[in-house]
């Protein structure tokens, strides 16, 4: 599922991100990667906070469309 749809305090794994590979690069820099585990702290309007490792991270509705976890 996509991770903007995703249940809120749930620990998470990505299993494919579907976007380009520079966007792909930009996002590994970034902590999210393919397997990685990630737990959402707030949906809103498409909006997403993620903690990833000990950090947060806030995408908008165009890449949390894109990255997919189960």
């Amino acid at each position: 599922m996509p991770i903007v749809i995703a249940p809120i305090n749930v620990d998470l794994k990505i299993v494919r991100i579907a976007t380009d590979e520079k966007t792909k690069k930009h996002l590994e820099s970034l902590g999210v990667s393919l397997n990685g585990e990630v737990t959402v702290l707030s949906s809103s309007g498409g909006t997403v906070v993620v903690k990833i490792k000990d950090g947060r991270l806030a995408l908008d509705s165009s890449i949390s469309t894109k990255i997919f976890v189960a």
